[in-house]
């Protein structure tokens, strides 16, 4: 099985190191791919917050593709950028960090808090087979409406549906269902959220009607 193929299927693999023609040309192409996109990330954090042109530009390029109204506040990090897949209206506190070596794809209406980690990538728990930096890339799904709290961290193979809210400092190391609050480390589902939600925002403090205005 070609490198390639190892990466997008879920099995171990190694960046480097191979011999076959194929896989020293694919070495190559993710390298290229690796760097530019740290590169592009380094100008995008050093950019001025207030050039929203061009920081809106420089997302352009480094995302694999992205939806109307994104904001991702500096600093940054991705593996590679290009492949990150984002939805219409997303939003990222300082600190997003998105380990990209397979796809990642984000729905509408996402927001992250500081220092959120997405991770696509692990590597195996016998020790001698990750001396070579042996590793697996699973894609992650986050759906719509989804709000991810400070210092979650998301790891390989996780799907989140939609409407859901992961709570502070969770650790989600399995999929999450539409429509519940998830938290704790490992992440689990808490509670439902229900019609009660759309009369209080938060336990005992109803919504204010003039929260639009």
């Amino acid at each position: 099985m070609s490198l390639e193929q190892q990466m997008k299927s879920g099995l171990l693999y190694r960046e480097y190191g191979h011999k076959d023609e194929k896989d020293i040309a694919y070495e190559k192409v993710i390298e290229r791919q690796r760097k530019h996109g740290k590169e592009l990330t380094f100008a995008y954090n050093q950019t001025n917050p207030s050039d929203y042109g061009r920081k809106r530009e420089l997302l352009q390029q480094i995302l694999g593709s992205m939806g109307d109204e994104v904001w991702i506040e500096s600093p940054v990090n991705f593996s590679y950028g290009c492949n990150t897949h984002v939805g219409n209206y997303f939003y990222a506190n300082y600190g997003l960090v998105v380990v990209d070596d397979v796809d990642v794809f984000i729905g509408d209406y996402v927001m992250c808090g500081p220092n959120v980690s997405i991770c696509v990538t692990g590597h195996p728990v016998y020790g001698e087979y990750r001396r070579d930096g042996t590793q697996f890339s699973l894609p992650v799904h986050i759906g719509n409406d989804v709000w991810i709290g400070a210092n979650v961290v998301i790891m390989p193979g996780v799907t989140i549906g939609n409407n859901v809210v992961i709570g502070a400092g969770s650790v989600v190391t399995k999929d999450i269902p539409d429509n519940v609050v998830a938290f704790g480390t490992p992440c689990r589902v808490a509670r439902q959220i229900t019609d009660e939600d759309k009369e209080y925002f938060r336990k005992g403090v109803p919504v204010n009607k003039d929260w639009r205005e």
